[in-house]
């Protein structure tokens, strides 16, 4: 091999690796842009709407705790941690229940107050069909009447 034909493959492979740096290094500064940019469409979103953010944090979580098995420490550990956020809960869900029948109560919707509020709300519909039922009879017989008058049409007066 020559000097020359040496001298050549080296130039060609410092090409070579010139133009693989220049794409390694376009490839990181596009992939620094893009994370940039993808972090800033969280932030916003994050900051738009952070209740999607827990919920999707906890679905996350909730997945992960579903794929990964307990081991006899992590069970250990955490049933009374367990047992106190679910006491915790039915507390609180009994507290909300006593506190809206309280509410419900001091603007006077009891159960018999709604009863008697139906009861009432029926007896008025009912009036009001029965009222209109008349009213259409007697404009009923009001056309008969009236119709008894007037001549039928190919008819002869008698």
């Amino acid at each position: 091999m020559t000097e020359h034909h040496h001298a050549h493959d080296h130039s060609t492979l410092r090409d070579g690796l010139d133009s693989a740096k220049a794409a390694v290094s376009d490839a990181a500064q596009t992939t620094r842009e893009k994370a940039r940019e993808v972090a800033h469409q969280t932030a916003h979103a994050a900051e738009a709407n952070p209740l999607a953010i827990v919920a999707g944090g906890v679905a996350l979580g909730a997945l992960i705790g579903a794929v990964v098995p307990r081991s006899a420490k992590e069970k250990e550990l955490l049933a009374p941690v367990g047992k106190r956020l679910g006491a915790t809960a039915l507390a609180a869900f009994s507290a909300a229940k006593e506190s809206g029948k309280s509410e419900l109560q001091n603007i006077g919707l009891t159960k018999g107050g709604a009863k008697e509020q139906v009861k009432t709300l029926l007896q008025n519909v009912a009036g009001a069909a029965a009222t209109a039922g008349k009213a259409a009879a007697s404009a009923g017989k009001d056309e008969l009447r009236h119709a008894g008058d007037k001549p039928v049409a190919g008819s002869t007066p008698a």
